[in-house]
């Protein structure tokens, strides 16, 4: 959606407001010997304290209220008996809606102690946000967010998901445009002013090749290596972008 009202905006800031208290009462909660079901049941606790709802059970029948995907998981983990152990890495991918408004953002947690390699895909995925939200002001094109991203991603020696990415935000989950983690040349749509957009990169520490799981949600690396995701709506401007779910 592009924003046209400041009532607009305040909506999107409570709902930015709520998807971020949530991640992270989820964050704080993650340890070793932890069920991602329980992570699940807490960010739904937050959404029903603040009269939220998550989005991806209204709109397409995600059977729970999290994404929550583990190591080589690396999108739309279904939560359940799986418990978190030691050096995994947990991602928590919460879409949620209030008043007809939606904001969505992802975050890439350590499970204790893990390892270098974990440490530094992790800090990949949030310096590679930073480049694409600084590419991200109005009259820019589209895929220099997507050069920005995969530019810092590939100095770190990682891989983006190419299959993944971005997306417009706002009234629903997913709208226009589509926002690529890597240099697509078909992105040639201009960003304007008040448009609302996530940016979230997706990468992986081996090839970034991926499939879809037998559960038919989850999407996993093909060659098992780790993965991280690290994702905030923004906002459009003329300068640096806004970040609804931001702390």
């Amino acid at each position: 959606m592009s924003i046209r009202t400041e009532a607009e905006f305040a909506q999107l800031r409570v709902i930015g407001r709520i998807v971020r208290k949530a991640l992270d009462r989820m964050a704080a909660a993650v340890r070793p010997g932890i069920p991602t079901a329980e992570l699940n049941e807490i960010g739904s606790r937050v959404l029903a304290e603040e009269g939220a709802l998550s989005a991806p059970p209204l709109i397409y029948q995600f059977p729970g209220e999290v994404c929550i995907s583990v190591n080589d998981e690396a999108i739309h983990g279904i939560p359940g008996t799986r418990v978190l152990r030691e050096g995994d890495l947990v991602k928590l991918d919460l879409v949620a809606e209030k008043n007809g408004f939606f904001a969505d953002a992802a975050v890439t947690v350590p499970v204790g102690k893990v390892s270098e390699a974990a440490t530094a895909l992790i800090r990949s995925a949030e310096s590679a946000f930073r480049h694409g939200a600084s590419a991200a002001t109005a009259g820019a094109r589209v895929y220099e967010i997507g050069r920005a991203v995969e530019r810092e991603v590939r100095s770190s020696g990682f891989s983006v998901l190419r299959e993944l990415c971005g997306h417009g935000v706002g009234r629903t989950i997913h709208e226009e445009p589509s926002v690529p983690n890597h240099f697509d040349p078909r992105s040639r749509g201009k960003l304007s002013d008040g448009l609302v957009i996530t940016i979230e990169p997706i990468i992986a520490a081996g090839s970034g090749k991926a499939h879809l799981q037998p559960d038919g949600w989850t999407i996993a690396t093909d060659d098992r290596s780790f993965s991280a995701h690290y994702e905030h709506t923004i906002v459009i401007t003329r300068g640096k972008p806004i970040l609804l779910t931001a702390a």
